[in-house]
């Protein structure tokens, strides 16, 4: 597995934690608790590194955190993700074909095609949630 670090800067807000990535442009979380905002974090990270892979984009190089500028209400810290996990987590589109009436009883409930799909095929493959 690709394990993958950066520097992250949270910044206790009046309520939970921001988190920005001063090295990966426009990556930014947030949670209630630090526990929270390094678990968003780690999410955000990996969700970012998937999509520069799909974009042919190089990764950037990880700052040392002793060159990152922080105000008195900021800290620095590590933040690693398995980039694993978001690649296999990633939705693709398939294409399926169902009666006309089941599709129009369907919409007019309001069903999630993609949701419904996803736990059939749980359920077939006898695969539980986390």
């Amino acid at each position: 597995m690709m394990l993958k670090v950066y520097p992250a800067i949270f910044l206790k807000e009046d309520v939970g934690f921001s988190v920005s990535f001063p090295d990966l442009d426009g990556c930014f979380t947030q949670g209630d608790t630090l526990e929270e905002a390094i678990e968003m974090a780690q999410e955000a990270l990996g969700l970012y590194l998937v999509a520069l892979e799909e974009g042919h984009t190089p990764f950037p190089a990880a700052s040392e955190p002793r060159t990152i500028k922080c105000n008195d209400d900021e800290f620095v810290t590590f933040i690693s993700t398995q980039i694993e996990k978001y690649r296999r987590n990633k939705s693709v589109k398939k294409t399926l074909t169902i009666p006309q009436w089941l599709n129009d009883q369907a919409e007019l409930n309001h069903i999630n095609f993609s949701s419904v799909l996803q736990a059939a095929l749980k359920k077939e493959l006898q695969i539980q949630d986390n």
